[in-house]
């Protein structure tokens, strides 16, 4: 069943956060269904990791609402979410840096949602290229091994849900097609994902639709294909670079 037929597993509802006097978000509406890979896209500022924080409960909302799986979840915390199904990376990986790799996944395997099989630490470690530096400490990893590394994390969580924060950013090309297989593979095995990325071909490539966003609020929705052809979109992020 594609994604354009199933029940939305995530619905978020009129969302607002404030900082001080400063809306981050102001509004915000949007769905995601099992299966589907939805962009968060926009300039900096616009909200997009905001929407991913309140959605994976680092921070509560202050007005509208999260529903997850029928569920209002809008306030709850990080750790019991995680239980729900629902799991993230970090722009800055947040690895446990002081264990091993190995060490790492085995927590995250520990503490996942407990209705279904767990994959093991070996699968884990040898689809996302860790084999070689399981028994280092992650500290010790590159950038892109750590980014491996918080993906695997969250993956060893068994969650239905998946929101990844500008996993691309400072990848190379190999690797950016490597991963976007991954990532395509992981919603064709049913798990909602909902991506925050800078890189708009990486968002082309594995996205089903885009949200745009600007200052807390939702100016698109549809396929990255159509938004660059929108002279709002244009005008607040896009600018020249896709213009033509």
């Amino acid at each position: 069943m594609s994604p354009e037929t199933t029940k939305p597993i995530l619905k978020v509802t009129g969302l607002v956060k404030r900082f001080g006097g400063f809306s981050a978000l102001d509004g915000l509406s949007f769905h995601v269904a099992p299966g589907e890979i939805l962009g968060l896209v926009g300039p900096n500022g616009s909200g997009k990791t905001t929407a991913i924080n309140v959605i994976s409960g680092l921070y509560a909302p202050d007005g509208g609402e999260v529903v997850f799986d029928g569920a209002s979840i809008g306030g709850t915390a990080s750790h019991r979410l995680v239980h729900s199904g629902i799991n993230r990376t970090f722009q800055v990986p947040k690895p446990f840096m002081s264990l091993t790799v190995s060490e790492n996944i085995k927590v995250a395997l520990a503490y996942g949602r407990p209705a279904v099989a767990p994959p093991t630490v070996a699968e884990l470690l040898a689809e996302y290229r860790l084999a070689d530096v399981a028994d280092r400490p992650a500290s010790e990893l590159n950038s892109a091994q750590q980014k491996m590394l918080d993906l695997t994390r969250a993956l060893a969580t068994r969650p239905r849900l998946l929101l990844l924060d500008e996993l691309a950013a400072g990848l190379n090309p190999a690797e950016l097609d490597w991963i976007a297989g991954r990532i395509k593979a992981l919603a064709a095995s049913g798990i909602a994902i909902i991506v925050v990325e800078h890189l708009m071909g990486f968002i082309e490539h594995i996205t089903d639709r885009v949200i745009v966003l600007n200052a807390g609020k939702e100016i698109f929705e549809g396929k990255l294909a159509a938004a660059v052809k929108e002279p709002q979109v244009i005008e607040v992020f896009l600018g020249g670079e896709h213009a033509a």
